[in-house]
């Protein structure tokens, strides 16, 4: 296979994923901003906490935070554990009145559906080198029709295009949500809580910002992750991306960033968040 180098290192790929055509791999993520599903944008009074302790279990035992900074999935000792041990836990969402869940709780709902909907996913297909290699021509999987809330088939596409971004409105939910590759910001170590969503999404966005995954300085230019190209709707302009990560940039980004007026290029790895 074919050697690649990103800022974040070099990575091997799959050879027909790396000569798809840039235009067709732009197209398989960038999103505009999409209309509100109205079936999703009512919330509930219930007080009620829905609970994600199978999902928890699986991310304390499977999910290894390296000294690179990027939480890994043991993907492979998880697959030859049981491919389908995420199976009950992803059922039983699909039957949660989720209308009936206050908003926070509803957050963590669909954020933790959609990212143990990917690992189930990258499970069921494993071993594989990049989520990329399940779709057809580096489509990857998103578009496909794998769930079904309150009797309406969704797939992860609508959960973060139609649901998460245009109903919360909130940039941060980039860092929240997880597509199984290193370029991504992280999986989260566990479970997300209607509680803790704010220090949860904080943490979460500074932990990209302050990664070379996020913002790096290469041969003098600034070298941002296509998330923020992508979706740089949603941040209004490449300036108002870099207002954002000052944000939250520490020591070394918080100085990169001082003096940057705008994003000189982008960069992504898709290669598979896998333990190492």
């Amino acid at each position: 296979m074919p050697q690649f180098k990103s800022r974040s290192g070099i990575f091997s790929r799959r050879s027909f994923v790396a000569l798809i055509p840039a235009a067709l791999l732009v197209q398989a993520c960038s999103k505009k901003a999409a209309k509100a599903d109205e079936n999703w944008l009512a919330s509930g009074t219930s007080a009620a906490a829905v609970d994600h302790g199978e999902w928890d279990a699986f991310l304390g035992r499977y999910v290894r935070p390296s000294p690179d900074g990027i939480n890994r999935v043991a993907y492979g000792e998880a697959a030859k554990a049981d491919r389908a041990m995420l199976a009950p836990y992803l059922a039983r969402l699909q039957k949660i009145d989720v209308a009936g869940l206050s908003r926070d709780e509803q957050f963590a709902f669909w954020v933790n559906l959609y990212n143990a909907a990917t690992v189930d996913l990258i499970l069921q297909k494993y071993p594989v080198e990049s989520i990329r290699e399940i779709g057809l021509l580096g489509q990857g999987p998103w578009g496909d029709k794998r769930l079904k809330i309150e009797g309406r088939e969704l797939s992860l596409d609508d959960i973060e295009h139609t649901i998460l971004r245009p109903i919360w409105k909130d940039v941060r939910i980039h860092y929240a949500v997880n597509c199984a590759s290193i370029g991504c910001p992280n999986l989260a170590a566990k479970a997300w809580r209607a509680d803790q969503l704010e220090p949860m999404l904080d943490a979460a966005a500074a932990a990209y910002i302050n990664h070379p995954r996020g913002f790096a300085m290469v041969d003098g230019a600034l070298v941002a992750s296509n998330i923020y190209e992508w979706y740089e709707v949603d941040w209004g302009s490449p300036e108002q991306v870099l207002a954002h990560a000052r944000k939250f940039a520490t020591s070394q980004t918080a100085t990169m960033l001082t003096s940057a007026k705008t994003i000189d290029s982008y960069d992504y790895n898709w290669s598979l968040n896998e333990a190492i």
